[in-house]
């Protein structure tokens, strides 16, 4: 039985199978077995006890993904201690703080992002020291109490500084037995792209182990690099936030030469998807299942799946709350509603933001939901639908505009690979939207053209009333597009105008 979230071994089954490909070194990728990776987590744990760490103390992961990240990411747990994985492509200062934040003792770098740590900081460099932070490779997993913390993860910090989210062993354990409920995964091979900082690319890692099966872990997302990944190691399961799959797609030459047949199923999560995407991708991987995937930092990655009754489920629902979830939607007047704010309440929700009481008094209530901040609306089945962030809302002349859903409509044009709203202030309507627009390679889209689109399909406020074109859009560290620079980037092109 689980107990440890650092310990999700089947020792039922065969040590020896593949766990990893580790292809840090893309001409010489380096192979682990589930006996491998055991051991190394067991030999992460023992040497942090044998440098005396009291229970419960926080060790941080700063690196590119790497065998080595998870073997340090299973070993602290293992050991009873805190996991705190960091974004690497925060800023220095940033990084500061989360290690002063999190009190943490120690840091499991690698040689490049080493120079990110401050002066002082202990630190174990993965390219340097890593043999001799290795203790013995047999070790009993700790035994963590009812409601022991396993890690700390930081949110983007896309609106000032990020929020560390301590997040339990018995919650996590919930969320990887409500994925291995839907059947047996071990003759599938994932593949990691995201990083391993995010709750994407660990929950689905900790799924891999604790259903046997392997994984290809890429150090970081490349469209091209991605593809040829497929093909080298058989990948049958591709997974990726929608912001990667669309960069994906756009890569034709090398899709119209490399073998995919190999993906049955392709699982994008943790960013907003649109129909246009799932036709793309079902294009590109004509033999897969194409799965729409929704969850939080604050309370997890689990949360809606198949219809109990079986009936299929539309291509841009999300699905209907899983076995566990309760989830309550409200509106503007604290109502409960087909459209609203979603509540959710999961054996996997934090139990409060790290040093921050009075930012969880505002995302959690009493009787512990947690207040998501997306907008959702459910259909007359029951299924759920993701519509927009309630603070990426704004108003436009009285009328409210998320930007999700000018994006969707924007990128059902068939010259349009991908776009992103954003608002610009208005003297007399307050606000006014303002679209970037990746267009189709060898497109003839002019502005114009955007705007008469929009005006022809939908509600006239929602329109853009400028646009700029780019070859892609700015990603953030965990690969979503990144709306704070292209917002401060609207800023900058904004011509004004009048007041339509």
């Amino acid at each position: 039985m689980l107990f440890n979230l650092g310990d999700l071994v089947d020792r039922a089954q065969d040590p020896n199978a593949p766990a990893l490909i580790d292809c840090l070194d893309w001409a010489r990728p380096a192979h682990y077995s589930h006996r491998d990776m055991d051991r190394l987590a067991c030999a992460v744990a023992s040497g942090l006890k044998r440098e005396g760490f009291a229970a419960g103390a926080r060790i941080g992961i700063l690196s590119a993904n790497r065998a080595e990240f998870l073997a340090a990411y299973f070993g602290i747990m293992r050991a009873g201690l805190v996991a705190v994985p960091i974004n690497h492509k925060f800023p220095p200062a940033t990084i500061e703080f989360v290690l002063r934040d999190a009190d943490i003792r120690l840091v499991f770098c690698d040689s490049a992002r080493r120079v990110l740590l401050p002066p002082g900081v202990r630190a174990v460099d993965f390219d340097a020291q890593w043999p001799s932070m290795l203790g013995a490779p047999e070790f009993d997993t700790v035994r963590p109490g009812p409601h022991a913390i396993a890690m700390i993860l930081y949110t983007s910090g896309s609106t000032g500084r990020p929020k560390g989210v301590p997040l339990d062993h018995a919650g996590h354990l919930w969320t990887v037995r409500s994925r291995l409920a839907a059947g047996s995964f071990r003759d599938h091979r994932l593949l990691v792209a995201a990083p391993l900082f995010h709750m994407n690319a660990l929950g689905t890692s900790k799924f891999v182990f604790a259903a046997h099966a392997s994984m290809v872990l890429l150090p970081q997302f490349d469209a091209r690099r991605y593809l040829e990944a497929i093909e080298r190691f058989r990948v049958t399961w591709a997974t990726s936030v929608p912001t990667m799959l669309a960069m994906v797609v756009r890569e034709t030459a090398t899709l119209a030469r490399t073998d995919v047949s190999s993906v049955r199923t392709v699982r994008m999560g943790s960013a907003p998807i649109t129909q246009k995407l799932i036709d793309d991708v079902r294009r590109a991987f004509p033999g897969a299942t194409v799965l729409n995937a929704y969850g939080t930092t604050e309370a997890g990655p689990v949360m809606f799946g198949p219809a109990p009754d079986g009936r299929e489920k539309p291509d841009l629902a999300l699905g209907w709350p899983l076995p566990g979830v309760e989830v309550r939607l409200v509106d503007a007047q604290g109502r409960d509603a087909d459209e609203g704010v979603l509540w959710i309440r999961t054996p996997a929700n934090m139990t409060g933001y790290l040093n921050l009481p009075d930012k969880t008094r505002e995302v959690l209530t009493p009787e512990g939901w947690y207040i998501s901040g997306d907008v959702f609306r459910r259909d007359a089945e029951g299924a759920y639908y993701f519509v927009g962030r309630s603070d990426d809302m704004f108003v436009c002349g009285g009328e409210n505009i998320y930007p999700g859903e000018v994006e969707h409509l924007l990128e059902a044009h068939p010259d349009i690979v991908q776009a992103c709203v954003v608002a610009v202030p208005d003297e007399i309507k307050g606000a006014k939207p303002f679209a970037f627009v990746v267009p189709r390679p060898g497109a003839q889209l002019g502005e114009d053209d955007v705007k008469r689109y929009a005006l022809a399909n939908a509600p006239a406020y929602q329109h853009p009333r400028q646009v700029v074109f780019m070859p892609e859009l700015p990603l953030a560290g965990t690969n979503k597009v990144d709306r704070k620079a292209l917002g401060e980037l609207a800023l900058t092109h904004w011509r004004g105008g009048d007041s339509d």
